[in-house]
């Protein structure tokens, strides 16, 4: 692979991270919240004993493991494109015409 090969896929690789590391960041902020909603409408429920507590703490808690599941991919394919710029990297640093 030529050395502009690896500097433009690093770049798009760069772009693709950073966009990434954004909406985890935006992931993790919602999931907080959607954890502490669900912890809320587990109290709601626990007290009043109603079925419609207890229906809308069991929706809390779908949302919450839904935005669980959505970080969790997000972190995975972050982590798939760090595994790939270290590859191109160090392609990058053996190829005896980048020194």
């Amino acid at each position: 692979m030529s050395r502009s090969v690896i500097e433009r896929r690093l770049a798009d690789l760069s772009d693709q991270m950073r966009a990434l590391r954004r909406e985890l960041i935006i992931a993790d902020e919602q999931l907080a919240h959607l954890a502490a909603v669900a912890d809320e409408a587990r109290l709601r429920s626990l007290l009043s004993e109603t079925p419609l507590a207890e229906r809308d703490h069991r929706e809390a808690v779908r949302h919450s493991e839904a935005m669980r599941r959505h970080r969790d991919e997000v972190a995975a394919q972050l982590a798939d494109l760090e595994r790939a710029q270290d590859d191109l990297l160090d392609r990058f640093t053996a190829d005896p015409a980048s020194g």
